[in-house]
């Protein structure tokens, strides 16, 4: 445990920080899975709109370091493959 007050500080600094941290992941998770649904329903426009606010949500996320840079732009770039599978139709 931290004894001097500048270590306590530093803690109580830390547990802010999870707190906050935890709640800028789980935003990001509800996106993922809007566009999940998105994508599941079928639904075009509802996917291209739901990968907008999903990519925009992530790269926030990046720049508030909750998320490494490559790992945002290695998600980013699986919902787009996603997206454009997605919107392929088949012309048989």
């Amino acid at each position: 445990m931290a004894n001097n007050p500048g270590a306590k500080k530093a803690a109580r600094k830390i547990a802010r920080r999870t707190e906050v941290n935890k709640a800028r992941r789980s935003r990001v998770r509800t996106y993922l899975r809007k566009f999940e649904e998105a994508i599941a329903s079928g639904d075009k426009g509802a996917a291209q709109a739901a990968f907008v606010v999903a990519q925009s949500e992530l790269m926030r996320a990046v720049g508030r370091g909750v998320v490494h840079r490559n790992t945002g732009a290695r998600k980013v770039a699986r919902l787009h493959r996603q997206l454009k599978k997605s919107q392929i139709s088949p012309t048989a």
